[in-house]
């Protein structure tokens, strides 16, 4: 079963021409992908046409990745050079966030309507809304920390940066992503009383 392989596994076979190995590594890492995207894009087109981009990216240059690093790692500085590029060519405002159609949710598949997993869902929500409300270096920092696990060097190799650049930008975008928690939040139990 190729889901077991692992990405260099993966890479090795597409290279030798096995195409439904490149299909795997694209669902491995699709959802992470289309995420950052969405930190990047208005709406869930762009999101989607940046994701389809990167991908497409990826496999051309597949030859080319020297595997000093994860493929993950790698990607994800397709993701972050294709985004900002699709953003100079729309010249889209990126600081304002409005529409509800921004937010994802990237939870698992939900067993049951249990209380636990319907606090999990507010919570994942709110956590949501409130990296679509911060800047998109913040947000994909955040996001590419925490949901992606990539290290602090991986994300300074990707965005180009050192990595104690990194991790003074995280810690700034975890002060304001808690700035933002704290007022949705206020905003939203004042709605409750």
């Amino acid at each position: 079963m190729q889901s077991k392989l692992s990405d260099i596994e993966l890479i090795e076979q597409t290279l030798g021409g096995n195409q439904s190995a490149y299909a795997d590594l694209v669902k491995r890492h699709q959802r992470f992908v289309f995420t950052l995207a969405m930190r990047f894009a208005k709406g869930r087109e762009d999101a989607e046409e940046i994701a389809q981009d990167c991908f497409i990216k990826a496999y051309r240059s597949l030859a080319s990745f020297q595997r000093q690093s994860k493929f993950s790692t790698w990607l994800y500085s397709i993701v972050y050079t294709t985004a900002m590029t699709f953003l100079r060519k729309k010249r889209v405002d990126t600081t304002s966030i409005d529409g509800e159609d921004v937010f994802i949710q990237i939870e698992n598949k939900p067993s049951a309507y249990d209380e636990n997993n319907v606090e999990s869902k507010s919570r994942s929500y709110y956590l949501n809304q409130a990296i679509g409300q911060l800047l998109p270096d913040d947000a994909t920092i955040i996001t590419m920390f925490y949901k992606g696990e990539q290290s602090l060097e991986e994300i300074a190799q990707v965005l180009g940066i050192e990595a104690n650049t990194v991790k003074v930008k995280l810690f700034r975008a975890r002060q304001r992503l808690k700035e933002k928690l704290e007022r949705n939040l206020k905003h939203e139990v004042k709605e409750l009383i």
